[in-house]
């Protein structure tokens, strides 16, 4: 029986003003890997996670996605109490994106 091998992400995750530890970007890599069951020709996934403060005083996590497919760049941000929150609906966000990108491609 033949393998399946799951080509890697072209991935950058970028944290402003903070250092992300390596749990939370294993738990961002994890969940943007079901981008491959939808897309193949995925050029470049860029995640910014950002802290959303006013006056000192953390309010928000945020994170936006930004993929890159040939002809299209889909973007989402999300604001939760968590990263792994706002990850999760951004990530839902992309993947909705991508599957009507697909659609419309084999139209």
């Amino acid at each position: 029986m033949k393998e399946i091998k799951e080509r890697p992400l072209p991935l950058q995750i970028h944290s402003i003003h903070f250092n992300a530890d390596r749990k939370l970007e294993s738990f961002i890599e994890e969940k943007l890997r079901k981008l491959n069951r939808f897309c193949s020709r995925i050029n470049d996934i860029q995640v910014i996670l950002k802290l959303d403060h006013n006056k000192g005083v953390v309010k928000d996590k945020i994170a936006e996605i930004r993929v890159h497919v040939p002809g299209k760049t889909l973007f989402a941000e999300e604001r939760r109490w968590t990263f792994e929150e706002s990850v999760e609906f951004a990530v839902d966000a992309i993947v909705r994106q991508v599957k009507k990108h697909m659609e419309k491609l084999r139209e």
